[in-house]
């Protein structure tokens, strides 16, 4: 009722509502002359009548909105897709390298435990073996010094001797034999030892068969003669010894 008594008219056709300039009425345009008192029709025709407008009403419907939001949103989760699997591959890549990396290690390790056991063993055989060109070029003077004493008669050895002669020949068969001793137990000392084979089984590894020789009360593949003495260094065999064995019948 009261719209309809002011006059006024309101228009909405979006969100915003404005007001529209107020239009002057022929009524208002009346000059009234000072102190005089206007009547109520004439205060109510001065009333401003006012017109609201709405501004322009959206374009874009909600629908094409979601849309666009949904498009940007399956892009992004596309690209971050593509650089998890970018990602994943790069670390594939990585894991596969430090295998081989590890493999190498290991290989590597293992090559230079080997050396180095290699290197402490031929450190100690150079130890354990310096001295075995010298050892077995020493071997004539022990063979020598053997033969000697064998030349003395066991007799002229165990026998009073009143000659001048014979108690000379028996204090150097005693030189020599004292001298054989001291040698034997100086390439002792140095890890030289004797091989002497007597009642033994013949070893290929440690004997030299010269000759087979049949005998009833011995078991046959028994060393039975020594010709030439055998020696080892530092449990190497140096010279086989040369033996006369049993042959069986």
């Amino acid at each position: 009722m009261l719209q309809r008594t002011f006059g006024t008219t309101f228009r909405q056709t979006g969100r915003r509502i404005v007001a529209s300039a107020p239009r002057a009425t022929s009524t208002s345009l009346i000059r009234r002359s000072p102190g005089s008192t206007p009547s109520p029709a004439t205060a109510i025709s001065n009333v401003s009548f006012r017109r609201f407008y709405a501004t322009k009403p959206e374009s874009e419907p909600v629908q094409s909105s979601t849309a666009k939001v949904d498009a940007e949103a399956e892009s992004e989760l596309s690209e971050v897709e593509k650089r998890i699997q970018e990602l994943e591959t790069s670390l594939a890549s990585k894991e596969k390298d430090i295998a081989d990396l590890k493999d190498k290690y290991l290989r590597q390790v293992a090559d230079f435990r080997n050396l180095q056991e290699t290197t402490k063993r031929e450190v100690q055989n150079s130890k354990d073996y310096a001295i075995q060109k010298f050892a077995r070029d020493l071997l004539d003077s022990v063979d020598n010094l053997e033969r000697a004493l064998a030349n003395v008669p066991e007799e002229q050895r165990t026998q009073e001797q009143e000659s001048e002669t014979d108690r000379a020949l028996i204090s150097l068969y005693d030189g020599v034999r004292m001298t054989q001793q001291v040698l034997e137990h100086t390439l002792k000392h140095h890890g030289l030892e004797k091989i002497d084979p007597i009642g033994e089984k013949f070893d290929p590894h440690r004997h030299e068969a010269t000759f087979e020789v049949a005998q009833p009360d011995k078991e046959p593949g028994t060393v039975f003669f020594v010709q030439q003495t055998g020696f080892t260094l530092n449990n190497r065999v140096l010279r086989a010894a040369k033996v006369g064995v049993v042959k069986e019948e």
